[in-house]
C-alpha cells in the first residue's frame, strides 16, 4: 500500500477538474502542499465552507450563498430584460462586460438529440413563466453560436413568440479581431449583421 495514498487520491480528483490533467494536477497538488500554511490551509477551509453554503438561485439559476441570488434582488435591475443563457459562467462573463443591467436566466445547458437533452431536462419552463410573471418586455437570447446553441435559441423563440420582443447577441469579427485568422462562418455572420456608419 502506498505511502502517498491521500496525495494520489487528491491528484485524481484534481485532474478531473475542466482544464487540469494528471501533469496539471500533480503540479498543482505539490504546489499547494509546498505552500500549505499559505494556500492549501485555507483553500481546504474555504472550499468546505463553500461546499456547505453554496446553493443555485431558485429565480435565475445563478450561484451563491442565498436562495435568491443578488441580481434577482436588485430592485433597479428589474428593468424589463431578461437574458438567457447556457451556464452560470457564461452569466459571469456577462457581468464582467459591466454592459447588460438587467436580469438573467440561466438554462442549465441546450437541446441536444445526440446527448439526449430535451426542453424539459433544461430550465424552459421556468423561463416561459418568469415572462409572464415579471412583466418582462425583453428576452435577450445570448447563446453560444453552435449548432446546439442555435437550436435552443429557435425553440425558445417558438415558446416566447407573440409574448416578448426577442433579440440575440450580435454576431461577428470580435474587437481586435483580424479577418485572416477568422472562420467562414465567423465571417459571413458578420457580413450579414453589417450596419451603417
Amino acid at each position: 500500500m502506498s505511502s502517498n495514498r491521500d496525495i494520489d487520491s487528491l491528484i485524481e480528483l484534481m485532474a478531473r477538474l475542466p482544464g487540469l490533467g494528471p501533469r496539471s494536477a500533480r503540479r498543482t497538488v505539490l504546489h499547494l502542499i509546498a505552500k500549505r500554511d499559505l494556500q492549501l490551509i485555507p483553500l481546504a477551509d474555504l472550499m468546505q465552507k463553500v461546499a456547505a453554503t453554496a446553493r443555485e438561485c431558485l429565480n435565475c439559476g445563478n450561484v451563491g450563498t442565498t436562495d435568491i441570488c443578488d441580481i434577482c434582488t436588485a430592485e433597479k435591475r428589474a428593468n424589463g430584460q431578461l437574458c438567457v443563457v447556457e451556464d452560470v459562467a457564461d452569466l459571469w462573463a456577462m457581468e464582467r462586460g459591466q454592459a447588460f443591467k438587467g436580469r438573467y436566466h440561466v438554462l442549465g445547458g441546450t437541446l441536444s438529440a445526440l446527448d439526449q437533452v430535451g426542453p424539459e431536462d433544461l430550465r424552459i419552463p421556468q423561463l416561459v413563466n418568469r415572462v409572464e410573471a415579471e412583466g418582462i418586455s425583453e428576452v435577450i437570447l445570448a447563446l453560444n453560436a453552435t449548432v446546439d446553441g442555435l437550436t435552443t435559441a429557435h425553440y425558445i423563440a417558438d415558446q416566447l413568440e407573440g409574448s416578448v420582443t426577442l433579440t440575440s447577441l450580435a454576431q461577428g469579427v470580435p474587437i481586435g479581431g483580424e479577418l485572416d485568422y477568422l472562420d467562414d462562418g465567423t465571417i459571413s455572420a458578420a457580413l450579414n449583421a453589417r450596419k451603417t456608419l
